[in-house]
């Protein structure tokens, strides 16, 4: 059977050479945006070059890879039919005209070297946990999956659902042109104010449960990916940059941050 660390380079390598073929589309299409959409698409990826290396071995390797791909899946084609609707993301147009200006790069090594291969570390950490989860359940593949990798499956049901119904939700608000400039503080969004963020987090944190749960060291160590994922959601590339702009664009935001859980789904506070 193949060892964590082949495994592990081989889809890293893989994962390397899809990366350069969406930068050569994105240099062609001069627009860097759709990465977002592969964000999801490339941890299905990563998942199942665990399964081809190792195979669907045990209970929990076809419960890792299921649930990463329902998520994955879903998540890219919410994200790919944005970009097509929408165009290029603003946020990508401001840190490429930036960096090409301060470093006197030309727009294809730009779109190189700040967004793609920083992309691809960043992504297959967060996926250690499918990975490597897979890769243990065929070390012991008569372990049945215990008390805590059933929570892992609970926990990253309900985090794939909030996620999908939180996004059905500002999809439905965004759609009618009476909302624009306004906020949207009902349904899921009443408790948090990023569901889909927080359902991201609560999916990974579920994902890892299940791989730990084979009781292998290497899937134990994985808690980096959901450390990772929750700290860019909340502190760095998430939460943070989003509520910097909505702070600019939308007048009632500050009332809301005042009355609205940050990430973990909370009554909203009376009076605020």
């Amino acid at each position: 059977m193949t060892g964590a660390v082949p495994l592990l380079a081989i889809n890293f390598a893989g994962l390397i050479a899809v990366i350069l073929i969406l930068w050569r589309i994105a240099v062609a299409l001069r627009d860097v945006s759709f990465i977002d959409a592969f964000w999801a698409l490339g941890m299905v990826l990563l998942a199942g070059g665990a399964v081809l290396q190792t195979g669907l071995e045990g209970e929990r390797a076809p419960l890792l890879y299921g649930l990463t791909a329902l998520w994955g899946l879903r998540l890219t084609g919410h994200l790919f039919i944005r970009w097509r609707l929408s165009g290029e993301d603003p946020r990508y147009a401001r840190i490429m005209a930036r960096t090409m200006e301060s470093k006197g790069w030309s727009w294809s090594r730009t779109a190189l070297l700040t967004v793609f291969l920083t992309q691809a570390p960043l992504l297959f950490l967060t996926c250690l946990p499918a990975q490597l989860g897979i890769w243990a359940s065929a070390l012991d593949p008569a372990r049945a999956v215990g008390f805590v990798g059933w929570i892992g499956v609970a926990a990253a049901a309900v985090g794939i659902a909030f996620e999908t119904i939180g996004d059905a939700q500002l999809n439905r608000f965004r759609a009618d042109p009476a909302n624009r400039g306004k906020v949207l503080d009902t349904g899921l969004w009443r408790y948090t104010r990023h569901p889909n963020y927080f359902g991201d987090a609560l999916t990974w944190w579920g994902l890892w449960l299940l791989a730990a749960d084979t009781g292998h060291w290497a899937a134990i160590a994985s808690i980096v990916g959901p450390v990772f994922l929750t700290f860019t959601l909340t502190r760095w590339s998430g939460k943070a940059l989003l509520e910097r702009g909505l702070h600019k664009t939308r007048p009632d935001y500050a009332a809301y941050v005042q009355r609205t859980s940050g990430f973990i789904p909370w009554p909203p506070k009376t009076g605020a």
